[in-house]
């Protein structure tokens, strides 16, 4: 069974890898209560101290806390550990963490070579600012303390037996002390230091601080040996056409025949350079027009690499990628779901030695279930839904397990907003009004009239486009714009009378219309009182502000607000919708996307800060024509120089990132390539190609699948709804939700056994 594995390994909770321990390795912890249970788990046979009552209380919550955020529960139990547990991962304490890591991040922006110029062009880039020794120095002490609280805090919770098991906590240590380290010695240097390795070891504390972004690290490099087989079969592809194009056009007696051998194929490294670029189709049709210009046999040759290399193989990587990535994710998230049920089994347990007084059984009491539901910290409709459904076994008075593990059924189901009902008008003509104004044409007529606006602006735009500012005649085109913005303003109101005002707020797409009206009608107003009338005598120059810049303003603002259309349009809805949720659900990926791009971004500036210098005869102000930059300066065609593509290096952090952007795109990537190849080594290829293996091919790969993974659960639960259901239906798709109906359901032995393994509570059965 798929879960075995998962259920015999260690589970990896927020602050680390807690390992489960056997009998043998369970010793006392500071504060832990020993609980016994008969073989039959009938009756609890704990001894009573005073308070007990209350800590089982407290108990049960956490545990529960864990359940709802898919945390570990193996952390200590004893009151005082669990009120620093609970403040450890209240909100505001992880928000000051998550920006603490932020700003460890972003000083990598500050520190020299700094960022903070206009322009990173180093033929007109004016010198930017250096922060003074210290100052960048005492930001990062600070963070440093604070991240080392982190982990003592940790630490502490999870004891020190199972800290030594915890990886990622003893790498945490590890970097912050090499930090330390790195630190003083920049400090000793009077920051004249060469190079700083701490800058290299920064993003470890993104990754540690996210235990999504841990799981789906495991996820990715379990992928990886199925990535490597098909990316093997490309490195073959990829040799045997190099060796194939370097017998096709060696070099002949014939200089006018050497043309695809001196630009592709003059040896082993451009032959293969030519052919990787070719597999992006960067360069193409440019690599074989030497070739097809002498004979057109020999776009047999391109043809046949790019179909195999470029329609097969890559998007045969794609579909692994996609099929082994989603395989592994499942596993992923089957065991956060095995935290959740074993969460929940947990405050079962503690809940019944709680009530075992009073009960007969393994049962809890109803009015305990009920206080632990008052003190979690949830969201407010899933603690209303789940108190409502155990309110039901009121009049029993006692719940059993069953019935305590299906109340919280309720976290696994989407919360549909419903909206606050219509205000009731007493007169028959309000009723009517209120009838028209909250029916469907209504939306779909201002859907045409926001349509009608864009086409006016349009019009007016192509009519006007030839023309200068001071041309324009903007006398039209104000007059269009009044005229649809009291429009707007006038369905605004109508909603408000119809729905009232939480009605009308209760809905995304009225706070969207709304917020662009009243700013649309304080930029009308603004202009009457700048301009005033008539509109033939305005003089655009005598103000701070012209009127074609405020006119623009509000043309930008009319063309958001045809946005409104999206949620009307069941496909478009739908499509907007899996963005949205892309947003939330890609946190993992994104965060393990900064860090390959921070990694290498530090790599490049070591490798290749300064390497690429603009000629003196370039270094002109910016107002220089082309012509007498390149009078004494000639450039090949297609190169980094002629493309002018000097603001892309890696003299300082925010243009190396810009540039690993620029390569990810993989458009023109290989001219990149060319100039570092040609200013540095020809063994500098080899971190382009990794960066383009890692960025372009891995991680773009991995966000089509989660793209297609997510649309086609959210396809699936809309096929059959219509647009006001798509519309109405406020869908909180999670990682867990997609693959929810493939997860497997825990037996209680597997649960028994991992709770039996708790290193703190040291429950006997």
């Amino acid at each position: 069974m798929e879960t075995d594995s998962l259920l015999s390994g260690s589970l990896d909770g927020a602050s680390g890898d807690y390992g489960s321990r056997t009998g043998s390795e369970r010793g006392g912890a500071p504060g832990s209560r020993k609980m016994s249970y008969s073989v039959s788990g009938d009756s609890c046979t704990v001894d009573r101290e005073p308070g007990d009552e209350e800590l089982y209380i407290q108990q049960a919550v956490v545990f529960l806390e864990d359940a709802i955020k898919y945390r570990s529960i193996n952390h200590r139990v004893d009151a005082g550990s669990l009120r620093l547990y609970r403040w450890y991962y209240s909100g505001i304490i992880q928000w000051g963490l998550g920006l603490t890591i932020a700003v460890v991040l972003l000083l990598a922006f500050m520190e020299r070579p700094s960022s903070f110029s206009m322009s990173s062009d180093p033929r007109h880039r004016s010198p930017a600012w250096q922060p003074p020794c210290g100052l960048t120095e005492s930001i990062e002490m600070i963070c440093l303390i604070i991240l080392s609280v982190d982990v003592a805090v940790k630490s502490y919770l999870i004891g020190w037996e199972e800290f030594r098991k915890s990886k990622w906590l003893i790498g945490y240590t590890v970097v912050i002390s090499i930090s330390v380290i790195d630190w003083v010695l920049s400090v000793s240097m009077v920051c004249d230091e060469k190079l700083r390795v701490r800058r290299l070891l920064r993003p470890f504390f993104l990754l540690q601080n996210s235990s999504l972004m841990k799981k789906t690290l495991k996820c990715i490099k379990r992928t990886l040996p199925e990535i490597a087989s098909v990316i093997l079969l490309l490195a073959l592809h990829l040799c045997l056409f190099t060796m194939i194009g370097m017998l096709l056009f060696a070099k002949s007696e014939d200089p006018k025949k050497n043309g695809e051998w001196e630009l592709h194929f003059r040896n082993l490294p451009s032959s293969l350079t030519s052919l990787l670029v070719l597999l992006t189709t960067a360069n193409n049709p440019d690599v074989m027009i030497p070739a097809y210009s002498l004979n057109r046999g020999y776009a047999i040759f391109f043809v046949a690499f790019s179909v195999i290399g470029t329609y097969c193989l890559m998007n045969l990587l794609t579909a692994i990628i996609y099929n082994q990535f989603r395989g592994y994710l499942l596993m992923s998230v089957q065991t956060s779901f095995l935290r959740r049920r074993l969460g929940i089994r947990a405050a079962f347990q503690v809940l019944t030695c709680q009530g075992a007084r009073r009960a007969a059984g393994e049962r809890v009491r109803v009015d305990a279930v009920l206080e632990v539901m008052s003190r979690v910290k949830m969201k407010r409709y899933y603690r209303a839904a789940i108190t409502m459904v155990a309110q039901q076994y009121e009049d029993v008075g006692f719940m059993d397990r069953e019935q305590f593990t299906k109340i919280f059924d309720e976290l696994d189901k989407d919360c549909i907003k419903e909206h606050p009902p219509l205000p009731q008008y007493s007169s028959p003509t309000l009723q009517r009004l209120q009838l028209i104004f909250t029916h469907y044409y209504l939306i779909l007529f201002g859907n045409a009239v926001a349509l009608a606006n864009v086409v006016c602006i349009c019009t007016v735009l192509v009519l006007n486009s030839e023309k200068s500012t001071e041309e324009r005649d903007n006398f039209v085109l104000e007059i269009i714009n009044l005229c649809f913005i009291l429009y707007y303003l006038f369905e605004m109101c109508v909603k408000i009378f119809a729905f009232g005002w939480q009605g009308y707020l209760s809905y995304r797409n009225n706070i969207f219309d709304g917020f662009l009206t009243v700013l649309l009608l304080a930029l009308q107003i603004t202009i009457f009182i700048t301009y005033r009338l008539p509109y033939s005598q305005w003089e655009p120059s005598t103000h701070g502000v012209s009127l074609w810049e405020m006119i623009r303003l509000v043309n930008l603002l009319i063309v958001f607000r045809f946005l409104r259309i999206i949620p009307d349009i069941k496909l478009m809805a739908l499509v907007a919708s899996t963005l949205l949720d892309l947003v939330k659900n890609l946190r993992a990926f994104a965060g393990i996307l900064v860090v390959v791009y921070y990694v290498f971004a530090v790599f490049g500036i070591w490798l290749f800060e300064g390497a690429i210098k603009p000629p003196p005869e370039s270094s002109v102000p910016t107002n220089t024509s082309m012509e007498n930059i390149t009078s004494n300066f000639s450039v090949a065609c297609g190169t980094y120089e002629q493309l002018e593509y000097w603001p892309n290096n890696f003299d300082d952090f925010g243009a190396a990132i810009i540039l690993l952007y620029d390569v990810m795109i993989v458009n023109n990537w290989q001219a990149f390539i060319d100039a570092y190849s040609r200013y540095t080594t020809e063994w500098s290829k080899i971190y382009f190609v990794c960066w383009w293996l890692i960025s372009s091919v891995m991680w773009v790969n991995l966000f089509v699948a989660l793209i297609l993974e997510n649309f086609i659960y959210k396809w699936d639960r809309s096929h059959s709804c219509s647009v006001i259901d798509v519309e109405r239906i406020r869908y909180e798709t999670s990682v867990q939700l997609i693959f929810r109906e493939q997860i497997q359901e825990p037996t209680e032995e597997e649960l028994v056994c991992q709770l039996h393994q708790h290193p703190h509570l040291q429950l006997q059965w």
